[in-house]
């Protein structure tokens, strides 16, 4: 069974619940990479449904607090999001918390910092706390986020994703195909399964 990859970044609703049950819904657990969803949807022309104003985008967010709280989550929607709370510091923070071997720590607690408390995820201090929360130390993630080779890695692995096909996330790589959105996690899990039948 080839190794699934979940791609993700930290402002969409839709990871924020996805990685709360990814590595649940999955026969195998994925490789999780966080890549630069804002540069993505820039450089094929796509403008998701949370940067449109009116009554389908307050819609659809109410659609995302329903889904959350019966996961059992807490979702608080950050001031200004998703503009003005686009984060590429968490994104790089993530690298390094992959590098110390605790993306996956980091990442949920990022989530529950962000879209989770309602804080602000380009706020240094919101980041750092997220890091101690995961288990990292605090000043080795201030000093890794301003490394240029951590810079150069968000960009390379945010171009790996498009030249995949990635075009929204979350979206999960299972069995040769990609699976956009929450609600195809479990198509993801059987793609897996038809793979590598018992």
């Amino acid at each position: 069974m080839t190794e699934p990859v979940f791609f993700y970044d930290f402002s969409s609703p839709y990871a924020y619940m996805s990685a709360h049950r990814v590595d649940e819904v999955l026969p195998v657990a994925p490789r999780w990479q966080p890549i630069m969803f804002g540069a993505l949807i820039q450089s094929i022309g796509k403008v998701p449904w949370s940067m449109h104003d009116g009554a389908a985008r307050d819609a659809q967010m109410r659609e995302c607090e329903q889904r959350a709280a019966a996961l059992g989550l807490p979702l608080r929607w950050p001031r200004g999001w998703p503009t003005d709370t686009y984060s590429v510091l968490v994104l790089r923070a993530a690298l390094v918390a992959a590098e110390l071997g605790l993306l996956r720590e980091f990442s949920l607690a990022a989530y529950r910092q962000g879209l989770g408390l309602g804080r602000d995820l380009t706020d240094l201090d919101v980041v750092l706390e997220a890091a101690e929360e995961a288990g990292l130390e605090p000043a080795a993630v201030q000093e890794g986020v301003a490394r240029k080779d951590i810079k150069e890695r968000l960009r390379r692995v945010t171009d790996d994703a498009r030249e995949l096909g990635v075009t929204g996330i979350p979206t999960v790589y299972a069995g040769g195909a990609l699976f956009w959105g929450d609600d195809r996690l479990t198509d993801a899990a059987e793609a897996l399964r038809d793979e590598n039948p018992a």
